[in-house]
């Protein structure tokens, strides 16, 4: 006997969030606060003028990571992020960067409170998981 919420406690996260029209809708909003916050201003400059090829990665990557198509490995191999940002600087005010402009995404895009907090749980950990600079003392 299932409960309420059960099943879609166990879909994928592409499925919850309404696949790749979601993901890609995420994405643009996640780029636009980018660009547009001041807060993410040395974000945003870490990044090339164009950001097509970035929108276009992190698309990939996320429709993978929330368990759909597995077009970014396919294109580029195995994610190995932190490995993949080595030569950019984050430490904890390039993590709180990209954390409000993806939360600001996240509440833009995301109508469902408990998926727009799963996602963002997830999110948070892979943030912190990025850093790579230690904090100043």
């Amino acid at each position: 006997m299932m409960l309420a919420g059960q099943a879609e406690a166990t879909e994928p996260m592409f499925a919850r969030i309404g696949g790749a029209i979601a993901v890609d809708r995420l994405v643009e909003a996640f780029y636009r606060r980018m660009d547009n916050e001041p807060s993410a201003k040395a974000l945003r400059a870490m990044h090339g003028e164009d950001l097509g090829p970035t929108r276009q990665l992190l698309k990939r990557y996320l429709l993978e990571w929330m368990g759909g198509p597995k077009l970014y490995t396919a294109e580029r191999g195995q994610p190995r992020l932190r490995e993949r940002h080595l030569s950019f600087p984050i430490g904890a005010p390039e993590r709180d960067a990209w954390l409000f402009c993806m939360r600001g995404a996240l509440e833009e895009t995301i109508e469902a409170p408990d998926l727009r907090a799963d996602i963002d749980a997830a999110l948070t950990k892979l943030a912190f998981w990025m850093r790579n600079q230690a904090d100043e003392v």
